[in-house]
């Protein structure tokens, strides 16, 4: 998917846990493991939300597009 997913990013930057992450955006680790490891279809704009005000930071932070073929590179 062209669309790349940089929680781990600020989860790191932050010193913050997945688990802590989910608890305060208040999505269970599972769903948040799915929108992290970039498997998630769609994300609502009310989790991007929370999530950036938890991590303080932007959407584009935490979202990115890559061209096709290139991720992982």
């Amino acid at each position: 998917m062209p669309i790349a997913v940089d929680i781990d990013v600020m989860l790191a930057r932050r010193k913050m846990s997945v688990g802590e992450l989910a608890e305060r955006v208040g999505i269970t680790p599972a769903n948040l493991a799915v929108l992290k490891n970039g498997r998630a279809k769609a994300v609502r704009f009310a989790t991007l939300a929370a999530l950036c005000e938890v991590l303080e930071c932007q959407p584009g932070d935490l979202l990115r597009w890559e061209a096709e073929g290139t991720a992982g590179e």
